[in-house]
């Protein structure tokens, strides 16, 4: 077919074909049981995909560029590493990142021959990879605790690194910082899983109210499902974010004489991070990552220049 848009946008959505189709013939390979079944009916429809798209831009594409590579490599070592679990997210990321993706080109192009094209990929998604991977990872997978361990890691890691930080301006001695940093990561950590348990607590108790109030007026309910339990996320979150402030906390234990270490560390830990919270929930890594490096630069400028005044000004 005549190739409608710029080359650009042609290799990335040929190349996402093919990036998905190259890891689902891998993980096909170390998975056994019905995650090969579905695996093999993706595999099918990514096949498909992969050819329309060549077709439609009328552009052969055989191989992966450096940044996919890395990537496939990367989730292909995290799914032997952790097995069947991390398998059934990077299915559901995938799918995830596929639909957004295309509804976006959808609404962009949806009055050219573009959007009729990508019209038809979205019917795909919908009747059939969507269906076979939520069939496979279906209770199997719960996204509240993923969601609250992300949410406990990346705030232990963002406060600590500015407190660190902060710190260090105001007593520059590493023994002082870390018994401070140390303080407020269990404070934080105590009063994030107290606030998730209270949160959760609360939303049970309206929910139950509002399903009581229906029944007196005799209206017909159904039963609301509260999988997440105010105790269980509690501890997650909490000990999720005693794990991220253990990041910038460590090089003071080890010796480190100003924050610079807890910088790069959390820095480093930040963008990993971003890059999962980010392909687990399909938004763009690159603005994810930006975010969280401005939040983090933020944190550490305006907690040390604080530190800095505040020795200046009382001697601390």
């Amino acid at each position: 077919m005549e190739q409608h848009h710029d080359d650009r946008l042609a290799r990335r959505l040929i190349l996402d074909e093919l990036f998905d189709l190259s890891l689902y013939k891998a993980l096909r390979d170390i998975t056994e049981g019905d995650s090969q079944k579905v695996l093999d009916e993706l595999i099918r429809v990514e096949t498909t995909h992969f050819a329309f798209w060549q077709e439609f831009f009328n552009l052969q594409l055989t191989t992966l560029d450096l940044p996919r590579r890395l990537k496939f490599q990367l989730i292909i070592l995290t799914c032997r590493l952790f097995g069947t679990p991390a398998i059934h997210l990077v299915l559901e990321a995938i799918e995830v990142y596929g639909v957004r993706k295309y509804l976006t080109l959808w609404k962009r192009y949806k009055d050219g021959p573009l959007g009729a094209a990508v019209k038809d990929i979205l019917v795909d998604e919908f009747k059939h990879e969507d269906t076979v991977v939520t069939k496979l990872t279906g209770r199997k997978i719960n996204p509240e605790r993923i969601r609250n361990i992300f949410l406990g890691l990346n705030d232990g890691l963002v406060e600590i690194l500015g407190a660190v930080s902060g710190f260090f301006g105001a007593f520059g001695d590493a023994i002082t910082v870390l018994i401070a940093a140390s303080t407020t990561a269990v404070a934080g950590a105590l009063s994030m899983g107290a606030g998730v348990y209270v949160a959760i607590g609360s939303e049970k108790e309206v929910k139950a109210t509002e399903s009581a109030k229906q029944q007196f007026l005799g209206a017909t309910t159904t039963a609301i499902a509260m999988e997440e339990q105010p105790l269980g996320s509690a501890l997650i979150v909490g000990g999720s974010y005693i794990a991220g402030a253990t990041v910038p906390v460590l090089p003071v234990l080890f010796g480190a004489k100003d924050a610079l270490f807890s910088l790069v560390t959390a820095g480093s830990m930040i963008i990993l991070v971003s890059m999962l919270l980010a392909f687990l929930s399909g938004m763009n890594i690159k603005k994810r990552i930006l975010t969280n490096l401005v939040i983090i630069t933020a944190a550490v400028g305006i907690s040390y220049a604080i530190g800095t005044v505040a020795k200046t000004l009382w001697g601390v």
